[in-house]
């Protein structure tokens, strides 16, 4: 029988394990609060940290027991979280001194644990090193245990920890080579346990009900015969719910004497051992039971688990992809030779397991992303609003229990920060690298949600995956494109798992590099430590030189080790100077933290040194980084009256419109002759008759045959009352594309007309006995007779409902602009929602202030010049999701790939557009969809942006840094900030193609030289001037553009004062144009004479030039403003002049505010952005 005994702690050892100098000891004691969050010394036993959780205590017994090992996780009351792992092992009991061997005292056994914890989760590692270690304990003394144990853990404390990347580290600790994995990213943790276990313990079906019962936030406890598997399931579930984060109490191993932690009321997720099923399953209520060691799950109560299931498409794709996991390492490995080194062997499952953990991990994100898909469709971000009940409501009868449940719970409120904040993440990457052909067109415009004939007809056939489908894909979508897109829409498929399913999870993760650490010295005296910590800085420093210009990111992981290793041996500057060069390799491993408190440390004459370098002078000075906003609200009516600016955003946060300027003609309409304020009782009903007209329209029961001849993507948005009409007698439906007469009697279909098709619209009356009634009359183009419809009380507000739509078509045609017909759409509802909100005899007059379009055709002409209709192909809006137009200050085209990842995006050109505020959008040049909403670059205005092959895009911002953007990740992870001003210029010179030397200037006159792969500066110069505007190279000329004058380098003649904005250079015709913000004329020099220009060409109208650029034989030219927006007309000019006759050969109307940037899509379309009172971008063919 076994002995149970009182277990005792013996030691703890916690580092520092090496002495220091007595001068390196007083300068730590100088900063000893700021080094202690870098190495702690724990004089105190954790809490909980037991070395075993034995039943019922410290075990002697008769017989020696084989080693054990199991896993322990320590959370703080702040939920910091530390992980154990222990080695269990018996050595024989000592009496005087000597191992008995008599038979009146008998051989006795008794169990030693040594637990090594760690902050980061390296079960695997710390297991081998543990193994290890138990080599040499079995051959070592009971007295010399301590000191082996000591020197054993002053060796690992000299391992760094890897940075986030595809960097391992390796080290040897005889006889083993013992791999340190590094963390996928920063918001991942270190993933060191075999991912596949929980899938040998449960059939998916069940592991999908242990997911659900955790993002639900149940009392959860595990179950097993064996304390390992405990804390490795409980670690794998919490890794299947990234990036959701478990936020309540964690203890995967209870020992017998914390039982009654159980007895809590909130949520948690405990483990306990297996003969306490019965006494946990009778004491307490409520408590989810799982059962790792036979695979099954019952409540304290019942013997299976009645909670609300994953929605099942989502979990039907789950179960899908875990039939093609191969989680049997002999059946993967079965046709392989046999491994005759154990190093080898240990490589080959190393691989084998990574690979395997890298689907599982994709298998679990994409449940995730399919279940919480359509969350950021519910968001609003400027006022950080989750819209829950909206969310419900598209969700299906069946998962709404779910749905209800788990947007309760804390887990999910900290997901929704994320998405407010616009963290990109693997969920977000996922999700946006899997959105819909529907989605992707809907983020082209803003329309009010719908249902679409394709979601009718899914409904009528009663086919519930086809339902599901139209719920996931959206509400509607109008017809605001060329036909193309209706195509598109209408071959989206028509299976959920078709849409929501990806490509098989990928077998091949990212390559990894794996760098070997020195072995470790032999003495642990403090100069061998340093000898040490010298030769691996020496080490990385072989590595940085090798990698210098192929590998950025693997570099950036060297330096950051470097720096990591400098700090342990107090060089500080040269720590900083390492942790500086991140910002070129890659500034998502930057460690903020670390870095404050280097230059914290810093000493005078260290700070002083720092001072004259600067590259460590703009480290010092970086401003501290601000805290993101937090906060999550749920949407609630308001109870006070609400004057222009909480109105606007209370609009704003129940997601009605976005619009500033549509939002303030709201107020005018609803405080029609009132003061100025919008009783919260009149918004109540406003609100709640918006959201009656949305529920109605997904009730809308059309006929068969009418659906069929309507477009797949038309929706109806407003159905009169029966009405006798020219026709006959019905119902007159509006979609966004035309107006339909519904037929009684005999359901059938009647087309009014087209929008487009309108002629006018005018009130009459007709007679009925001894009155008259109203009547609403409309001619088309289509047909000859007039359509008449006796609308009786209706006809005023369907009068100005048409002529609004038919307003909103026009400009839309004549703009080649489909946001006018999406405004004038919303226009429409907005004055309905008002008329039967207001109901009074007023309420006509007030809606019709919404009437915008409608308005500016009836004040002013609606022309659009012919040259210009003929030319403009197309325009976008790039503010599309902000409640305001942003200034376009920056556009570039970059081309298509034939090589890259294979995703389409990838292939396809992009247009990047820089926006006020730091922020840069994307689109697909090829269907002019967005594929980025914001990358957000600083918070200062982008001035200037380049190309490069090397997949890159440069762009300069007015906080002197150059952001370099990876066109595949579309995100930025480098910076160049060597310049000390606001950088107004970048160009590259390709002469010696492939290799590129880039340069960049800033608004001081500094221009630097850059080889474009190591991102060094390899030359700079300075020239005199007050504002250096721009740059561009020609012939290995560097011509550079003052605000005042244009110089050419080397030869620094002045031209006449002026306030040049722009120039061209045409060196084949030995000319330079140049443009000015104060002049109508474009000046003509020769490029071997700019004492005086040599033409002058006049330009049309009175508004300077704000940019330029050469497309073929043309020269097109950008203005500013001539006078300001009147009524939306177009008031800036797009020039195109002829090289050849000097002459303006088009006028192009094509903005209402200042043309900002020009940019040329491969000279077959030029792109123009404009300054934010219009703030879109045109598309113009070139002819």
């Amino acid at each position: 029988k076994h002995l149970l005994l009182e277990p005792e702690v013996l030691s703890v050892l916690a580092p520092p394990f090496v002495s220091r100098t007595q001068a390196e000891s007083e300068m730590l004691r100088s900063h000893g609060k700021l080094r202690r969050s870098f190495i702690r010394k724990k004089r105190e036993l954790p809490p909980s940290a037991a070395p075993t959780p034995s039943q019922g205590g410290l075990q002697v017994t008769s017989e020696q027991k084989e080693e054990q090992f199991h896993f322990l996780v320590f959370t703080d009351i702040l939920g910091n979280k530390t992980h154990g792992v222990v080695m269990q092992c018996y050595r024989p009991i000592l009496y005087n001194n000597k191992i008995s061997r008599s038979s009146k005292c008998p051989k006795l056994f008794c169990a030693y644990s040594i637990c090594v914890i760690s902050k980061h989760p390296y079960f695997t590692a710390l297991k081998d090193c543990l193994s290890c270690l138990l080599i040499q304990l079995r051959t070592c003394r009971l007295s010399d245990m301590e000191e082996r144990v000591k020197e054993f853990a002053a060796k690992l404390t000299l391992v760094p920890i890897p940075p986030p990347g595809q960097l391992h580290l390796m080290f040897t600790i005889r006889p083993l080579t013992i791999i340190l994995p590094s963390r996928e990213d920063k918001d991942h943790p270190v993933i060191d346990l075999d991912l596949h276990l929980p899938f040998l313990c449960f059939r998916p079906q069940q592991l999908l009900q242990v997911l659900s019962c955790l993002l639900q936030e149940q009392r959860v406890v595990l179950f097993s015969a064996d304390w390992a598997r405990l804390t490795l399931m409980a670690e794998s579930l919490l890794l299947f719910l990234q990036p959701l984060l478990w936020q309540h109490p964690y203890v995967p191993v209870l020992a017998k004497g914390m039982l009654d932690f159980l007895m809590a009321p909130t949520a948690f997720l405990m483990g306990c051992h297996l003969s306490h099923f019965a006494d946990v399953s009778a004491e307490t209520d409520d408590l989810i039971l799982i059962n790792i060691d036979n695979g099954s799950l019952s409540t304290s109560t019942f013997d299976t688990v009645n909670l609300p299931d994953i929605p099942p498409v989502a979990a039907h794709c789950f179960t899908q992809r875990c039939k093609l996991l191969r989680i049997h390492l002999d059946l993967d490995q079965c046709h392989h030779a046999s491994c005759t080194d154990i190093s080898e062997q240990r490589a080959q499952r190393r691989t084998w397991q990574r690979s395997l953990n890298n689907d599982i991990q994709r298998i679990a994100l994409e449940l995730i992303v399919n279940i919480f898909r359509d969350v950021s469709s519910h968001l609003n971000y400027e006022h950080r609003v989750f819209h829950s009940e909206e969310f419900l409501k598209t969700r299906e009868p069946a998962e709404q229990l779910f749905y209800k449940k788990v947007l309760e719970t804390h887990i999910f409120h900290s997901f929704l920060k994320d998405r407010l904040n616009r963290k990109m993440d693997s969920f977000a990457r996922m999700e946006l690298s899997t959105r819909s052909e529907m989605q992707k067109m809907k983020a082209m415009v803003e329309a009010p949600h719908r249902p679409t004939m394709q979601q009718i007809q899914a409904r009528r056939k009663g086919s519930i995956t086809e339902t599901r489908l139209s719920k996931r894909l959206g509400m509607s979508l109008p017809n605001l494109r060329e036909d193309k897109i209706i195509e598109n829409l209408s071959n989206l498929p028509s299976s959920p798992l078709c849409f929501l399913s990806l490509p098989a999870p990928s077998t091949t993760p990212k390559p990894i590099k794996v760098f070997k650490l020195p072995d470790f010295p032999a003495s642990l005296s403090f100069h061998s430590v340093q000898s040490y910590y010298i030769e691996l800085i020496q080490q990385l420093g072989k590595a940085i030189f090798s990698v210098q210009s192929e590998n950025p990111a693997m570099l950036a992981r060297y330096y950051y080790l470097r720096g990591l290793i400098n700090t342990l041996c107090s060089r500080r500057l040269d720590a900083l100077s390492d942790f500086q060069n991140l910002n070129k390799t890659d500034t998502a491993i930057f460690p903020t933290s670390l870095v404050t408190w280097l230059v914290d440390s810093l000493q005078r004459d260290e700070r002083q040194q720092a001072q004259r370098r600067p590259e460590l002078k703009r480290l010092i000075l970086k401003k501290p980084l601000v805290e993101p906003d937090d906060h999550v609200k749920k949407f609630q009516l308001p109870c006070k009256p609400l004057y222009q600016e909480e109105f606007m955003r209370c609009v704003q946060e129940c997601r009605i419109v976005r619009d500033v300027a549509t939002i303030q003609r709201l107020f005018d309409a609803l405080t029609d002759s009132q003061p100025k304020q919008v009783d919260p009782e009149l918004f109540r009903v406003f609100y709640t008759f918006w959201k009656e007209m949305e529920a109605e329209a997904q009730d809308v029961n059309l006929p068969s045959d009418v659906i069929d001849r309507l477009d797949n993507n038309e929706c109806v948005y407003k159905l009169s009352s029966c009405v006798k009409t020219s026709h006959g007698v019905g119902k007159i439906a509006m979609t966004q594309k035309r107006l339909f007469l519904l037929t009684e009697g005999r359901p059938g279909f009647l087309e009014i007309t087209k929008f487009r098709d309108i002629q006018e619209v005018k009130i009459t009356s007709v007679p009925f006995l001894l009155v008259r009634i109203p009547s609403l009359r409309i001619q088309t183009s289509r047909r000859p007779e007039v359509f008449e419809a006796n609308l009786k009380t209706e006809t005023e507000l369907w009068n100005l409902v048409i002529k609004e739509m038919w307003a909103g078509r026009k400009m839309a045609d004549q703009h080649k602009d489909p946001q006018y017909m999406t405004q004038a759409l919303t226009n429409v509802l907005l004055i309905d929602a008002v008329t039967g909100c207001l109901q009074n005899q007023r309420s006509i007059t007030a809606a019709s202030k919404l009437a915008y379009f409608d308005k500016i055709r009836q004040e002013v002409p609606m022309i659009v010049p012919k040259t210009t209709s003929e030319t403009l192909k197309h325009k976008i809006n790039p503010s599309l999701d902000l409640a305001e137009p942003q200034t376009v200050h920056v556009l570039l085209y970059t081309p298509g790939q034939l090589t890259g990842t294979g995703k389409v995006g990838d292939m396809n050109p992009k247009l990047w557009v820089a926006l006020s505020g730091g922020k840069v959008v994307v689109f697909d040049a090829a269907s002019w969809s967005m594929l980025q909403d914001c990358i957000q670059l600083g918070q200062s205005q982008l001035n200037c942006m380049i190309g490069l092959v090397q997949e890159q895009v440069w762009i300069g911002s007015q906080d002197s840094v150059i952001y370099i953007i990876d066109t595949h990740s579309m995100s930025s992870n480098k910076q160049l900030t060597e310049h000390r001003h606001e950088v107004t210029g970048l160009t590259v010179d390709s002469t010696f193609f492939p290799s590129l030397l880039t340069y960049s200037c800033s608004r001081d006159g500094m221009i630097l030289q850059w080889d474009s792969s190591s991102l060094k500066v390899k030359r700079q110069f300075l020239l005199s001037c007050d504002y250096l505007s721009s740059i561009q190279i020609h012939n290995s000329a560097l011509w550079c553009c003052e605000y005042t004058k244009i110089t050419l380098h080397k030869d620094l003649q002045s031209m006449p004062s002026r306030l040049f904005m722009c120039f061209v250079c045409l060196f084949q015709r030995g000319q330079l144009w140049t443009g000015c913000a104060d002049s109508v004329e474009l000046c003509l020099w020769h490029t071997n004479n700019h004492r005086h220009p040599f033409k002058i060409i006049s330009l049309p109208g009175s508004s300077g030039v704000t940019c330029m650029i050469r497309v073929k034989d043309q020269i097109w030219v950008g203005r500013s403003d001539a006078g300001g927006q009147c009524n939306g007309q177009l008031s800036s000019q797009v020039l195109v002049v002829d090289i050849e006759s000097h002459t303006v050969a088009k006028e192009l109307q094509a903005h209402s505010d200042s043309i900002q940037t020009l940019c040329s899509a491969e000279d077959r379309y030029v792109l123009s952005g404009s300054a934010c009172r219009d703030g879109k971008i045109a598309i113009w063919k070139v002819e």
